[in-house]
């Protein structure tokens, strides 16, 4: 009696396409390129290089035919230390999640972020999904294989930039107060401007609105009721708005400069 041997059980993978491949793959269609960009802080001069990116990434887009606008993605006077404040930049990863996006042009490492965890990890799920970021400075697209360790390398030393940066202003402000001499930022200080002397000096009409804070605060008054009161006598804020935040209101009670107004 012959003895049936069964036939051997062949599972069959089916391919899977790269990262390359898949850009590749959307030739025939145009890319959908997004570009974002940062200013560390909300000086001028920052602000005038800001709207300079804004500019020069809406042309790059439109100058080359493969690519279409995806969205241009801005945070403006935000620190670039951690990804939770970045509005628009957690805005951008939403649409790369949605599948809207194929690239990112950035304009280095540390506009995108200065924090090599949150770097890697938000590469690595964007490329993931087939998408690519391209850091024109460093000349990196992270979508080639040899991008990654020099990613690490390069976010490795735009952290270690700007916490010795942080470290520094800390420093140079101390020094500063122990020598008598503190910055104010006038712009966001209710009460006071900068006097003929280069010294604070108390705008009375701004003043009499931190005493009615002060004065309503320790009667009794919440903040939303002060809020309330204020905005419905059209009182501006140091920066001249007429709806006041449950924030300012705490900024102006805890802050020691105004508390000396009241």
């Amino acid at each position: 009696m012959v003895q049936k041997t069964s036939e051997p059980r062949v599972t069959i993978i089916p391919a899977t396409r790269d990262v390359i491949s898949q850009r590749k793959s959307r030739r025939c269609n145009k890319i959908r390129v997004a570009a974002y960009c940062r200013v560390s802080t909300d000086s001028e001069e920052q602000l005038n290089s800001y709207e300079s990116q804004k500019r020069t990434y809406t042309q790059k887009i439109a100058e080359n035919p493969e690519w279409e606008m995806a969205g241009l993605f801005a945070d403006e006077g935000i620190t670039g230390t951690s990804l939770q404040k970045r509005t628009e930049f957690n805005r951008m990863i939403a649409a790369c999640k949605r599948g809207s996006i194929d690239i990112i042009l950035t304009k280095s490492l540390s506009r995108f972020a200065r924090n090599t965890v949150d770097c890697l990890e938000t590469v690595r799920m964007l490329k993931a999904r087939g998408i690519g970021v391209i850091f024109e400075k460093e000349n990196i697209d992270t979508l080639t294989q040899s991008s990654e360790f020099i990613m690490t390398l390069f976010s490795g030393f735009a952290q270690a930039e700007s916490e010795s940066l942080s470290k520094n202003v800390t420093w140079g402000k101390q020094k500063s107060m122990e020598a008598g001499h503190v910055a104010f930022q006038y712009r966001a200080l209710l009460g006071y401007q900068k006097g003929a002397d280069g010294k604070p000096e108390i705008v009375e009409s701004e003043a009499q609105i931190v005493r009615r804070i002060f004065r309503s605060y320790l009667d009794g008054s919440s903040l939303a009721d002060i809020k309330r009161m204020l905005d419905s006598e059209g009182l501006p804020t140091a920066r001249g708005v007429k709806t006041w935040s449950h924030q300012v209101i705490r900024n102006i009670l805890t802050n020691r400069p105004l508390a000396k107004l009241s």
